[in-house]
Order: C-alpha cells, then structure tokens, then sequence
C-alpha cells in the first residue's frame, strides 16, 4: 500500500449533501478531478448547481473570477455507479452520521479502489477505528473533520484510529494544508476535540435554563459580554437542536454514560415537540414573531440610589482597573485596596465581588457578612456590556439597589439573576478550560491544537489555554471546586490534568 498522496490526486466524494459539496468544492478550487457519487443521483447534480450559485455570489462580492467557474465545475464528475470509481486516489466519505452505514460503504469502497487509495471519513462523532473495524487494511482509513460550511472554515480535524497507519494520517494532514485549511491531529474518541470540548458552552446554558437562573436572552446577552459572537442558545437554534442534542447523546454514549456530558431534558422536551429552532421558526427563541435573541435581555438602569459616601476598589488586573477607570470617568472618587484578597468594590458597608465560584449566600455565609453580591467574570471588560449579579440571601433591600447602580454607573447592563455558583461566564469558561485539560491529559490533541480548534472550528474568542493563561488556573479551580460542593456530582470533578496544571502555577 502507497501511503503518499501525489500532487494532485483524483478524489472521491460519497455524499451530496452540504458537507459533501463544500468538500467537492475546495477540491476542485484546488485543481483535482472530483468524483461524487451519491445513492440518489439527482442529488449530485443538484449540489454541482448550488456550487455554481455560490460561485455566482463569490463572484459579485470580487472573490472569484468569472472565467474559473466552468472549468471548476467541469473537474466535478458524477458517478451514476460507485464501481467508477476505481481512479480514486483519495476518498472522502460524507454520508449519513450511522456506523453501519459508514462501515458498509468503506467496505464496499475498499474492493473497488486501488490498494494506494486512501480513505477518509468526514464523521463527526464516530469512532473512527469502529467505522474501520471490518476493512481488510484499516490502517488506510483516516477521520478527515470538516466543519459547516467546509468551503469556509479553516479548520479540520485529522483523526487517527487505534490502526490508521501514521503515514496516512501524515498524508491527510498535508493534504488539508494543501487546500488551505489548519489542521489539527485529533485521537479517535467520542467527540474528538471541537464536539468534546464545546459541550459545556450548550450544557451549561441549558442547565441555568432549567434551574431558572435566567432566560435564554439574558444568558446569551452574558456569554456574549465575555467575547463570543452567538450566545449559547442563539447558537443551538442556529445549528438546530435535532442536531446539537444528537451530538450531546452521542457523546454521552459514546463516554459511558459520563456525567460530565449528560443530555438536556429542556433540549430532548424541544427535539420532541419539533422545535429546533430557526428551521422551524421555533425553539428557545421564537422566530415568527421576530423575538431576535439580540433584543430579549432589556436593559436594567441605575435606580437613582444616592452613591455610597465611600467606594473602594479591590484587588489589582483588568477588572478592578476597569471599575477604577469607569468611576472615575463618572467623575466619582475612590479608595484603592490592590492588596486585597478579592476583587471587587466596596460600597460603605456593602461587598460587592467578582465571584470565586461561590453563591452570594455562601460567602456571606462564610464570612459571616450580611451585605454581599457576586458578578460574573469579565474577561473583556468594556461599557454597555451585560453581566450577571446575584444578592446573597442574607442581604437587606437596600443592597441590591447599590449593586444595580454602581453596575450601571461603570457602564454594564446589570442582570440581577439567581444566586447559583459560577453564574454564567465563570462557569461556562471553567467547564471549557477543564474539559480541554481533560483532552490533552488523555492525548486527545496537544494545547495548542485544543486552541486552534475551538477558535477556528466554532469562532470562539479565544482558546481554553489563551483563557487559563489569561484567567490563571486558581479561580478556574475555586469556581469548579464550589460547582462541585454544590451539586455533589461527578459533572463539576476537576480534571486530573487540570489540577497539576494548578499546582504547577502555585510555585
């Protein structure tokens, strides 16, 4: 078997569908002869069509030249028959998301293409040594992840089964940057990197959705606060919840049923009612009557509350040099206590803090102080945005309308939400982080691939490690520690690579 893939080899594309024609697509961009076959034929002419409109539109935007678009075109041949495809150098399979059916078709690929050809699968979530269990020479078979739409995203996730030849894998991988995209090499486990690591972004905000920390637009408005460019649940009726739930369980079957991944009973309740979200005009937001997710979290003004007579800021690094700047923009004095042991402001007698994972009522608890708030991490601190603060139950009236205030008087949208551990940023960032510490201590990808993926696979602001570097490892662990006291289960355990991580940053 040649493990080495020529210049330009002729590739083969099973699957007509929007993965498979975005695939089709940069491969003829890229100068090779495209094959495509699909078990409905018509479909394949009705993908070479939709490449010839998106072409049209690249055209009219001044992204692409008018005389390539037929010669690209004329490099996409269709297979009424698979049994033509024996000139196949490289296969890539873009079929239903079943392991049956995966399987079968390689098997049946494998007795039609030469011994050199390589093939690859576009799978998801799938095992990947499962799909090539039955082949005669598993170590040809290699993941090959694509994200939606494949002709635009950069990344792809080059994944190896227990049996994928490594000069296979190198092979893909050089062929992936060939057709400029950024690979990263990825173990064969459930979810791989970008589907293994994004779960607590959508579990997490399903999670406050069911414990009524907020609505669905004040935790997106939140997310949003801390760099993301789609609220978690914007984003789930985005994709479709059809499709993120299907993920989520096949994580959470494919992990033994780990807790860290269990499904969503508010997701499964909207996946059986049908509502997925924007394809059917209904889901956590309701499209039809024009309710856009960018207008649902209103704003909540300054009270009018005389200030305090003495503000200090509290602690040293971005936030409290924030609140410092704003309140000092708005013309009112402070004290400065950078020496101090939290961050935050202190408002004569009242506590308010930047949360260490913590409920309000908690550290009142603790520290035997009536008067105290907690608010969400502010990893990009800046005027106008949102963010989550919530009164220890312990406080008297008066305390909460001080936190609205100042809040308001630095220039955030301040949304009073339950008091829970974490909030919303704190937790969600400290799940992401722990999970893809969780990855590279088991080999899944390295730091700097878990980096990659989650910028260039689902835009995100930053890495999990750009985060931890960022953010420290000590108030990741305390948020997860106090998640963990909380719910006492095994979805909040700090990962193992996580907390050698910490002890490493504590000398």
């Amino acid at each position: 078997m040649t493990t080495e893939v020529s210049a330009k080899p002729v590739v083969l594309i099973v699957g007509a569908g929007i993965m498979g024609g975005g695939i089709a697509q940069i491969a003829a961009r890229h100068g090779h002869d495209v094959l495509m076959f699909d078990i409905q034929p018509e479909r394949v002419k009705a993908c070479v069509e939709d490449i010839r409109s998106q072409l049209e539109q690249l055209i009219q935007r001044g992204k692409f030249s008018a005389a390539d678009v037929e010669p690209l075109l004329t490099r996409i041949k269709p297979l009424d028959r698979l049994e033509d495809a024996r000139d196949a150098r490289v296969v890539i399979e873009a079929v239903v998301e079943d392991l049956q059916t995966k399987r079968s078709l390689f098997i049946a690929l494998e007795k039609i293409v030469g011994p050199e050809c390589i093939l690859a699968t576009n799978t998801s979530s799938i095992s990947v040594t499962a799909i090539g269990k039955a082949l005669e020479t598993p170590g040809r078979l290699v993941g090959m992840h694509f994200f939606n739409p494949a002709q635009i995203m950069k990344l792809v996730e080059v994944v190896s089964g227990l049996k994928s030849d490594p000069k296979v894998v190198e092979s893909i991988f050089h062929l992936a940057k060939a057709w400029g995209k950024t690979p990263i090499r990825a173990k064969s486990t459930p979810g791989f990197v970008v589907n293994r690591i994004a779960r607590p972004f959508y579990a997490e905000a399903l999670l406050l959705l069911q414990e009524q920390f907020a609505s669905a637009g004040e935790i997106d408005s939140c997310i949003r606060a801390a760099g993301f460019r789609m609220g978690p649940c914007e984003l789930m009726d985005l994709i479709g919840h059809d499709t993120n739930f299907a993920v989520t369980r096949s994580v959470f079957d494919s992990n033994f049923y780990d807790k860290r991944f269990v499904p969503s009973l508010i997701q499964h309740e909207l996946v059986e009612g049908g509502l997925y979200g924007r394809k059917t005009g209904l889901g956590l937001f309701d499209y039809s009557a024009d309710q856009l997710p960018t207008k649902t979290a209103a704003a909540q003004n300054d009270t009018g509350l005389p200030l305090p007579s003495s503000i200090t800021v509290n602690g040293r690094g971005t936030v409290p040099d924030f609140l410092r700047e704003a309140l000092a923009a708005q013309n009112i004095s402070t004290n400065i206590n950078a020496g101090a042991d939290w961050s935050g402001l202190v408002a004569d007698e009242i506590q308010i803090r930047v949360t260490d994972g913590r409920p309000a009522s908690q550290v009142a608890a603790d520290e035997g102080i009536r008067n105290i708030a907690v608010v969400d991490w502010m990893p990009a601190p800046k005027s106008g945005m949102s963010i989550a603060w919530a009164c220890a139950a312990q406080a008297d009236d008066q305390t909460a309308a001080v936190v609205q205030a100042l809040l308001s008087r630095v220039g955030c949208n301040a949304v009073a939400v339950r008091d829970y551990p974490g909030l919303a940023v704190a937790r969600t960032l400290s799940m992401i982080i722990n999970e893809a510490a969780d990855a590279v201590v088991q080999g899944v990808c390295t730091d700097e691939d878990a980096d990659l993926a989650m910028t260039l696979g689902t835009n995100y602001p930053a890495g999990p490690f750009q985060w931890l570097k960022y953010l420290t490892a000590a108030p990741v662990l305390s948020t997860l520690n106090a998640l963990n006291d909380f719910y006492r289960g095994e979805r909040y355990r700090v990962s193992p690579g996580l907390r050698e991580r910490g002890w490493k940053a504590s000398i």
